[in-house]
């Protein structure tokens, strides 16, 4: 894979479908740039499959999409030029394990830390996220706020 591509969190996928939220405008404008061809974009299985999980949720929207709807925004997600879905190579496990025993963390977090593990299989270091603090303090990933 290539260095020049980055990686996309859930929460920007999520904000850049509510037009009402504060990073709306920021959140569209990178996957504008990456249908333009200015920017390459990689989804992972998870943050498609943690965006679904959050719009579909009353008790982390106010605005809960149907799973037709959600389905329907990953789809175009997917669809955009400039982006492509990076796969689940089979040492991911390995790499997270490792991950794991170096920076434990409990709850969700590890969802951070597959995620890593999934960036760090596939040769990308960059991630555009809102929340930083979830991805510092693993050397060689560069985290990139909209």
């Amino acid at each position: 894979m290539s260095a020049d591509l980055i990686v996309v969190d859930a929460n920007v996928l999520v904000y850049a479908l509510y037009d009402g939220a504060p990073q709306h405008a920021a959140s569209r404008a990178i996957l504008e740039r990456a249908q333009r061809g200015d920017l390459g974009l990689c989804f992972t299985s998870q943050t498609l499959a943690e965006f679904f999980s959050i719009v579909t949720s009353g008790r982390r929207v106010s605005s809960p999409k149907t799973p037709t709807e959600a389905a329907e925004a990953v789809q175009a997600f997917i669809s955009l030029p400039g982006t492509i879905t990076i796969p689940v190579p089979s040492d991911v496990i390995r790499r997270w394990v490792d991950l794991l025993s170096q920076h434990p963390v409990s709850g969700g977090a590890v969802f951070d830390l597959q995620l890593v593990a999934t960036m760090m299989a596939n040769g990308i270091s960059k991630i555009c996220t809102y929340n930083r603090r979830d991805f510092e303090g693993f050397p060689g990933i560069q985290i990139l706020t909209p």
